[in-house]
């Protein structure tokens, strides 16, 4: 039996990881002096509700040891005899080498990967190995099939200001958008060779910004079969179930997912951002 353990920024809805049996790690979000556990002691709603009127921002720190301590022992006590870890990009958090390290201290059998990227571009990589396992995958093929997921994935963001990205600090080469005025509202890509956020526009008004997210994403996905597709939304249902509805109708996916992103990575998006992360199976 293979194990499969991820960190709380995957984005995966929760009746997908209770299906498959993921075990969740919780990152850490701060806010003043206050500690909250991902997704645990702090859900999404209430988070965007608190960041839309709280002066103080808050920030984001790695799972504790204790917390992937937890998950390892879970893993084991479901009969475990093999793990495979998925984390969010090492380029954004500490989270992989945590992991790669403890990782070593286990007797058994355990494959630690770096998805490359953050929210549903780690999600669907973790459903594609908790798919794989329940299809009686090996460990060594189910690492294979994530790599080649990866390699496929394509996540496009788009936000309403430049205020959270800015201050979130994880934009990688967004960066030379540093000094622009926050009412523009940036369109972001993440390279998944590299992990690292890229910039890809800029819109002046918001109905500009959602249809310039819709074309990047299908402009760089292509027209191809058997597409599964995430889209997300910071505290923004109504906008993004429009989203999900045209993209039915225009495509058809496999699959089609609708789930608010996380506070981890709300912090660097703020309150109404979209986003869209999929890729076409083979």
């Amino acid at each position: 039996m293979i194990g499969i353990i991820t960190d709380s920024t995957c984005d995966i809805p929760e009746n997908l990881i209770e299906q498959y049996g993921i075990i969740v790690v919780p990152a850490v979000v701060i806010w003043g002096e206050e500690q909250y556990r991902d997704r645990v002691e702090l859900k999404p709603l209430d988070f965007y509700q608190r960041l839309r009127t709280d002066p103080v921002m808050p920030h984001s720190s790695m799972p504790s040891v204790q917390d992937f301590q937890s998950a390892f022992e879970t893993a084991l006590q479901r009969g475990a005899n093999s793990l495979i870890v998925l984390t969010v990009s090492s380029a954004m958090s500490g989270t992989y080498q945590l992991a790669k390290t403890m990782a070593n201290e286990l007797s058994l059998p355990v494959e630690v990967v770096d998805s490359k990227g953050p929210t549903m571009s780690l999600g669907w990589q973790v459903l594609a190995a908790a798919r794989a396992i329940e299809a009686g995958a090996d460990l060594r093929t189910v690492v294979d099939i994530v790599s080649r997921v990866r390699e496929r994935l394509v996540q496009i963001a788009g936000m309403d200001t430049m205020k959270y990205l800015k201050t979130g600090g994880r934009i990688g080469k967004a960066a030379k958008w540093a000094r622009t005025l926050l009412q523009v509202k940036p369109v972001v890509s993440i390279n998944h060779s590299t992990g690292l956020v890229e910039p890809v526009a800029l819109a002046r008004t918001h109905p500009a910004l959602v249809d310039m997210l819709y074309r990047k994403f299908f402009d760089k996905i292509g027209r191809v079969k058997n597409l599964r597709i995430a889209v997300l939304h910071g505290d923004a249902f109504e906008e993004a179930q429009a989203l999900a509805e045209r993209i039915q109708t225009e495509f058809k996916p496999l699959e089609l997912i609708i789930n608010m992103t996380g506070p981890v990575l709300g912090i660097n998006t703020g309150p109404g951002a979209l986003a869209l992360c999929g890729y076409s199976d083979e």
